[in-house]
């Protein structure tokens, strides 16, 4: 799963919680004792799917976040050079750019 499709799935997992949540909080005031008792076992239902779905994307996000670490220390490692490159290279963006302010 891509990172654009993991945060566009976190994004529906959250929305889908708030909306659960909003429609508990904005008809509570209304409704009868059986009919809120059924509102909060919806909002608890959508609670826990919403906790695993979102262990699930934080667990395939780690573990893609833990691949591309693995990558770049195998190519830092194999490219000494080029990574030394690279961090100087970095280092003096960030030092013009800091210079600046």
């Amino acid at each position: 799963m891509s990172k654009d499709t993991t945060s566009e799935h976190l994004r529906a997992e959250l929305k889908n919680l708030s909306d659960t949540l909003e429609e508990v909080l904005s008809s509570s005031a209304d409704k009868s004792k059986a009919e809120l008792d059924k509102l909060r076992s919806k909002a608890r239902e959508t609670l826990e799917q919403s906790r695993q779905r979102l262990g699930e994307s934080g667990e395939r996000l780690a573990q893609s976040t833990r691949e591309a670490a693995t990558l770049a220390d195998e190519y830092v490692r194999e490219n000494p050079w080029h990574g030394v490159g690279i961090g100087a290279a970095v280092g003096i963006v960030l030092g013009v750019l800091l210079a600046r302010r």
